[in-house]
């Protein structure tokens, strides 16, 4: 895009970053004005030992704290209800998310509950709430979503098998405290699928025809530490450079769509999710190559910049050529980390792809992906990994 194009770019969430820095949540607490804390994270990461590591700073600063880890694989509004009963009984008046999307998009709901009346339903959609919530600290332990800093909170409605998005900047976290250490002990399997869900995020904001020059720095730069650092951080995962590459890179392409949106990838991504429970980073990771081959010709000089960020050696090529090179690379970076699967492992049938066209065609991903496309374009990239 030409620089002089109107745009904006905001981002409210206060970022800090750095290995050992969860020590300092009890600074973070009293600064915010926090006197009675709702912890919430999922089973996972209190088996894990991770909540322990977020409560330990605060037992030694005598803020009283509830935890809540009633969240799903999927945060829902269901978990969302019981978090914000819970917090009400207790009086809390700060929310602590920590974990992936699941639990940070649940302790962003449930922060914005505190304060407003009715249910979180009346809220779903975008730029429906006009005023934050209680405060919110995020702590992410996977590198993948970017939910510690962006402006929507995905919920699933169980009984719809739908995924609903609140958007509005009032739902930010307040604060972002990323801390790589919290990311060591995630498996190889979740950090690939989480970092394919970064890269994912970066590359869609960046080819897409919201683009802008602020969000396009960060998308590049989070993929060029995400084509240095993911296969190293799933094959080696004591390696806290790696970690901490990878969350620096997650945070940072959470702040490139955050403004600017994201593709069809994550447009089917959606009702693939919803009906048919596929982890998100891994139909992200599914798609990816097939969708990018698609829009290939709506960005073809974007695409040729992702290939020489990857280090493809694109001398001699012509400039489609050279572009595809971009989808070469990311089929070769989805077999380096293990991701290999086809939608039909999950149950997804010839049968199903109109259904999950048409719910696609419902995201606002799908406006402003470069290339139009058609249900039957929909239908086609599903086909091409069933």
């Amino acid at each position: 895009m030409l620089v002089s194009n109107r745009f904006r770019y905001e981002i409210p969430t206060k970022i800090e970053f750095g290995i050992g820095v969860i020590e300092s949540l009890p600074k973070f607490l009293n600064e915010l004005g926090g006197t009675n804390v709702l912890i919430v994270g999922d089973p996972g990461v209190l088996q894990a030992g991770i909540v322990d590591q977020v409560i330990d700073p605060i037992k030694n600063s005598n803020i009283p704290f509830t935890v809540f880890t009633d969240v799903g694989t999927e945060a829902s509004i269901e978990s969302v209800d019981l978090g914000i009963k819970m917090a009400k009984e207790n009086s809390c008046d700060l929310v602590i998310g920590v974990g992936g999307g699941s639990a940070l998009d649940t302790a962003k709901a449930i922060g914005l509950m505190i304060t407003h009346p009715g249910n979180i339903r009346d809220y779903i959609g975008m730029d429906k709430v006009n005023s934050s919530g209680a405060p919110v600290i995020a702590v992410p332990t996977t590198a993948g979503t970017g939910s510690e800093i962006t402006r929507f909170a995905v919920l699933s409605d169980k009984e719809a098998k739908a995924k609903l998005s609140i958007g509005s900047m009032y739902i930010c976290p307040t604060l972002a405290v990323c801390d790589p250490n919290l990311t060591l002990s995630l498996p190889p399997h979740i950090t690939a699928a989480t970092g394919m869900d970064a890269l994912t995020h970066a590359l869609e904001s960046y080819v897409n025809k919201a683009t802008q020059p602020i969000s396009e720095a960060l998308s590049i730069q989070s993929m060029k530490l995400i084509s240095s650092s993911l296969v190293i951080a799933v094959k080696q995962g004591e390696n806290i450079d790696a970690r901490a590459d990878m969350l620096m890179a997650s945070t940072i392409a959470a702040m490139a769509f955050n403004s600017t949106r994201l593709g069809l990838a994550h447009a089917l991504a959606i009702p693939l999710g919803a009906h048919f429970k596929i982890p998100h980073g891994v139909v992200n990771a599914m798609l990816l190559p097939s969708v990018m081959k698609f829009n290939l010709v709506g960005n073809i000089d974007k695409f040729i910049e992702v290939a020489k960020i990857f280090g493809e050696n694109l001398d001699g090529l012509s400039k489609r050529d050279a572009a595809e090179r971009s989808v070469k690379v990311i089929k070769r970076l989805n077999e380096d980390i293990g991701i290999h699967y086809r939608l039909s492992d999950f149950g997804v049938e010839e049968k199903h792809l109109e259904m999950i066209a048409q719910e696609a065609m419902e995201s606002g991903n799908v406006p402003i992906n470069p290339v139009k496309p058609t249900i039957e374009d929909l239908k086609n990239l599903c086909r091409e990994v069933l």
